[in-house]
């Protein structure tokens, strides 16, 4: 279920991501600062199952207190949980299927394939992708269903040109400048008092000589497409520069966020040039084609450079939505899509869904609580059987369906050899996930159990708290 999210701003978050949802919050409890922390390495980690690990947490935390109350020391517990995660891990690896590179025809096509461009000519030898090469661009208007991959890159602005100016341009040759198209000013404010009227002229006309002399010098190293960081203390750009570059024929495209300047460069092959005697022809990126796109359903300019030869292996998702909300939830969509895809290539291994996973590590852990010899061992596997069936029991709960029916016929299918035996929401009944291609990362479910376990365990061997002024 989503859950609806007003911050101090002001501002409406709309969001089942529990990751998203955790981080929003105030808590004040140093335990349920543990559990948004907690949340966070597995974003990290797996980049999915973010509410599935504080569900299980709970459910541990609930099984401790069992546990303690009929006497058992809380090391002992702690030690116990940490070998049923070992087993469940055990268990899990043993099941999973073989996964040789993402499929597009179960996850996101969107997502798998802005993934797999980034790594390289052979995925199926990558170990690991890092996602802030997939680079996120956001336009309000139309539908979540234009959202495209683009083959190139995407400014989220149109050009900045005045009149004459190209919109278009072929073989582009691109400069990243990072110096500014403007009169230079001091660090600190000032002012001139300019006495009479040949002085104010002789002031534009060196204005004027600049700026046409930084122009010329743009115009003298092959450049036909300038991109102008956004600077803070000066202006990075002015109305006479935009002129002149408009009559060299040289597009301009400002306000280049100082963050994106790292994947600008690695998608283009530039380099970025502070001064203006840096520039080279060595220094300039290519692209076969940049122009100015209207996108349909809002009228929204964005510059696009397609045909480049992306030494740097990036990619670029432009997304639309009909608001900020619509907006917002498709961008953590196609994360949470793309993190899917990177727990694949770190592990390419799979395993059944809803619930199926957990429910057969708990028939097992139940049969490990029948041949252990050790009261203590016994109970720890009862508990931490308990508090992985929390999780086909929260889902079924979340689907509106009965839990404790539905989770003692989840029992049942699983006692009877069904391993692939999950829950179906859209039916409300037990089916194989295997066969319905409900499936998902190894990773993300080990890594839940891992560190709800961690966490647990730490928790345990706490006997007081400290509050320090």
């Amino acid at each position: 279920m989503d859950k609806l999210l007003q911050l101090p701003s002001g501002e409406v978050l709309i969001s089942n991501d529990g990751a998203t949802i955790l981080s929003k919050m105030n808590v004040l409890h140093p335990a349920a600062k543990m559990l948004v922390e907690m949340s966070r390495s597995q974003d990290v980690e797996a980049g999915d199952g973010t509410t599935s690990v504080v569900v299980l947490a709970g459910a541990l935390l609930d099984g401790c207190a069992g546990l303690l109350s009929k006497g058992i020391h809380p090391a002992a517990v702690a030690r116990g949980f940490y070998k049923d995660a070992e087993h469940c891990e055990e268990f899990l690896s043993s099941e999973a299927s073989g996964a040789s590179r993402p499929r597009s025809d179960l996850l996101a096509p969107l997502a798998v394939d802005s993934v797999l461009k980034i790594l390289g000519p052979d995925p199926s030898r990558a170990t690991n992708v890092d996602l802030r090469d997939v680079r996120m661009v956001m336009q309000l208007g139309g539908t979540v269903d234009d959202a495209e991959l683009v083959d190139g890159l995407v400014f989220d602005k149109g050009s900045t040109k005045t009149a004459g100016g190209p919109s278009r341009v072929e073989d582009a040759k691109v400069a990243l400048i990072q110096f500014c198209l403007s009169a230079p000013k001091t660090d600190m404010d000032n002012n001139v008092v300019v006495s009479d009227y040949a002085a104010m002229d002789r002031i534009l006309r060196d204005e004027r000589k600049y700026v046409l002399g930084l122009c010329k010098k743009i115009k003298k190293c092959g450049a036909n497409v300038v991109l102008v960081q956004k600077s803070i203390l000066h202006d990075a750009y002015n109305e006479l520069s935009l002129h002149f570059l408009a009559k060299m024929g040289i597009l301009v495209v400002t306000d280049v966020e100082r963050t994106d300047v790292e994947c600008v460069c690695r998608t283009l092959g530039c380099t970025p040039v502070p001064h203006v005697d840096s520039l080279s022809p060595e220094k300039l990126g290519k692209a076969e084609h940049v122009g100015d796109v209207v996108l349909p359903g809002s009228g929204h300019k964005v510059v696009k450079f397609t045909g480049v030869a992306n030494p740097g292996r990036t990619s670029t998702v432009l997304l639309r939505g009909s608001n900020e909300l619509v907006l917002a939830e498709a961008d953590r969509s196609v994360h949470d899509a793309q993190c899917v895809v990177r727990s694949l290539v770190k592990r390419r291994r799979l395993v059944a869904g809803g619930g199926a996973a957990e429910a057969e590590a708990a028939r097992r852990l139940r049969a490990l609580a029948l041949e252990a010899t050790a009261g203590t061992d016994a109970r720890c596997y009862e508990a931490y059987a308990e508090a992985l069936e929390a999780i086909p029991y929260t889902l079924a709960e979340n689907a509106g369906l009965r839990p404790v029916e539905v989770v003692t016929e989840l029992r049942k299918a699983h006692a009877e050899g069904i391993k692939g035996a999950g829950i179906d929401v859209k039916r409300g009944k037990i089916s194989d996930m295997y066969e319905m291609d409900v499936i998902q990362p190894l990773l993300v479910t080990t890594s839940a159990i891992k560190l709800a376990t961690e966490m647990v365990g730490m928790i345990l061997k706490v006997d007081d708290l400290v509050v320090v002024a």
